[in-house]
């Protein structure tokens, strides 16, 4: 059998330190310019925009120019399940190397997007609580919003209305980090989206790193049930904002 000339080179532009860096970097769903993203990956400016024209002919990236700059981001969330799959089995299947872990890699562990929904613990207790409840319903085939479900999140004050794409409207995605689900899709973006418009998270820069606020734990513990204590996350059972 032949592999696919296709699946090569996309493994091959993935597999380069600086390009996989760039792409992680735009994992958190946010355009960025070239010169951030080299300043990421440590190269230079030129060196820099070469990896991203690669990228951009695969279709993994697009580009929107505005004035003088020019920003870049994963081009579908697609791009974003593929490497999300790629830290998974990084993590999972491949032999551990010993690295002392960072600040960094310890914020992104707790709570970090994973392209436009909540990944890291508290997005895995978060859809912990919700299914704890019978608010939603994960399995390896897909997840659904029950209308329980539909209640208390419309009364959490997040949107559930299709959007007109045929983007994925709920699904269980294991995190790589916890080895566990979290929710992705226009569920999980909108959770996500409503948690930040709240302030209940704060980006980090640089990173896709998201910063838990005092507003946010009170926040979470009270209408999620979720408890946040010494860096551990627990779900502690949903407190339903309507009467059931």
């Amino acid at each position: 059998m032949i592999i696919d000339a296709n699946l090569v080179e996309v493994a091959a532009l993935v597999g380069d330190t600086a390009r996989a860096t760039m792409l992680a970097a735009l994992m958190g769903g946010r355009s960025l310019t070239a010169t951030e993203l080299a300043y990421l990956a440590r190269v230079s400016r030129s060196t820099a925009s070469g990896h991203l024209s690669k990228l951009v002919n695969a279709r993994l990236l697009t580009v929107t120019r505005k004035r003088r700059f020019s920003y870049y981001r994963l081009a579908s969330p697609l791009v974003a399940d593929m490497l999300e799959s790629i830290n998974l089995v990084a993590s999972i299947e491949t032999p551990p190397r010993h690295r002392p872990r960072s600040a960094e890699d310890n914020a992104l562990r707790f709570a970090r997007t994973c392209y436009d929904h909540l990944a890291g613990r508290a997005g895995v207790a978060i859809a912990d609580a919700l299914t704890a409840r019978g608010h939603v319903v994960l399995s390896d085939e897909g997840g659904e919003v029950t209308p329980a479900g539909e209640r208390f999140l419309c009364s959490f004050g997040v949107d559930l209305a299709p959007p007109p794409s045929r983007r994925i409207y709920c699904r269980a995605c294991l995190d790589w980090s916890e080895r566990r689900w979290h929710i992705k899709g226009v569920v999980g973006a909108r959770i996500l989206y409503r948690c930040m418009e709240l302030g209940w998270f704060t980006r980090e820069r640089n990173t896709r790193a998201l910063r838990l606020t005092a507003e946010g734990t009170r926040g979470l513990r009270d209408v999620f049930g979720v408890e946040f204590g010494g860096g551990d996350v627990s779900a502690a059972g949903t407190r339903d904002l309507l009467s059931a």
